[in-house]
């Protein structure tokens, strides 16, 4: 499938600001799943934008506007090409959880199976993640009952948390947004050593385009696999992937600072068209 993805995030200050910085997570991955066709990054104030790979292989683009201004707009337009390779079988051949004590020798594991600014891997997320997976030794079909089970226990609700919620809350609350179902989910499995990291990107449904959050977890053997706690199902060609980290802390869409007036408002706008 081909997807146009525009992300416009507009920032309003009731007066001028200065000496703004930020950081964006914007450019979609290339890699065997997904080809980004194009990308174009365009921001206002007219400023010069660099670009630089993170510590876990995405684009990072940063920029400053030294000089006084009441608005920034930041506008990202990509074209992707999602080529829906088939990820591993819902009963795929089991893969015992014995074979995870060797993951933290393959490259990228070792990070994502401890706790991290949003996620943690307490005594009371794995008692819990025991009582999910019960007598279940397959990684795979471990992975899926926790992420029911996220999906079951949570219910999806705007703006009930905000981006600095923790797991912990939410699971108290029973609510949140996509972050707070991938955060759960990447808790409850590395609390069980199953590796798990965070993704950020785009989900393109019938209904609506947003930005999103889900999680891929190591299946020794049958490498990362992608599932999606919000939707309770594993991800697909629908899905566009942007950037990964341990949490939402490592890969927010956009990050900065500024100085001056604290009083100021946000509006962001995504669009994602299915392109023939």
């Amino acid at each position: 499938m081909n997807w146009h993805i525009t992300h416009r995030t507009s920032y309003r200050y009731a007066a001028p600001v200065h000496g703004s910085f930020n950081e964006l997570h914007l450019q979609p991955i290339s890699n065997e799943e997904q080809t980004l066709e194009s990308f174009d990054l365009q921001v206002s104030p007219e400023t010069r934008v660099r670009h630089y790979h993170d510590f876990y292989s995405n684009d990072v683009h940063n920029f400053e506007i030294p000089h006084p201004h009441d608005e920034l707009v930041i506008e990202s337009r990509s074209l992707v090409a999602t080529h829906g390779l088939l990820g591993l079988p819902l009963n795929a051949r089991p893969t015992s959880r014995r074979l995870l004590k060797d993951a933290v020798k393959v490259w990228r594991c070792y990070d994502f199976i401890q706790p991290s600014r949003f996620v943690d891997t307490d005594p009371e997320t794995w008692r819990l993640a025991l009582d999910v997976i019960q007598d279940e030794d397959d990684v795979w079909q471990c992975a899926q009952r926790l992420m029911t089970f996220v999906h079951q226990h949570l219910k999806y609700q705007s703006n009930s948390t905000h981006v600095h919620t923790h797991m912990r809350e939410a699971l108290v609350e029973k609510r949140g947004v996509c972050q707070d179902f991938a955060h759960i989910l990447l808790g409850l499995c590395r609390t069980i050593q199953i590796p798990a990291l965070y993704v950020s990107g785009y989900l393109a449904t019938e209904t609506a385009s947003a930005s999103h959050a889900w999680v891929e977890v190591y299946v020794p053997g049958h490498r990362w696999q992608a599932l999606d706690p919000t939707h309770n199902r594993p991800a697909d060609e629908t899905y566009v992937k942007i950037a990964v980290g341990r949490d939402y802390g490592d890969v927010p869409p956009v990050r900065g600072t500024y100085k001056g007036i604290t009083d100021w408002t946000l509006t962001v706008d995504v669009k994602v068209e299915k392109r023939d």
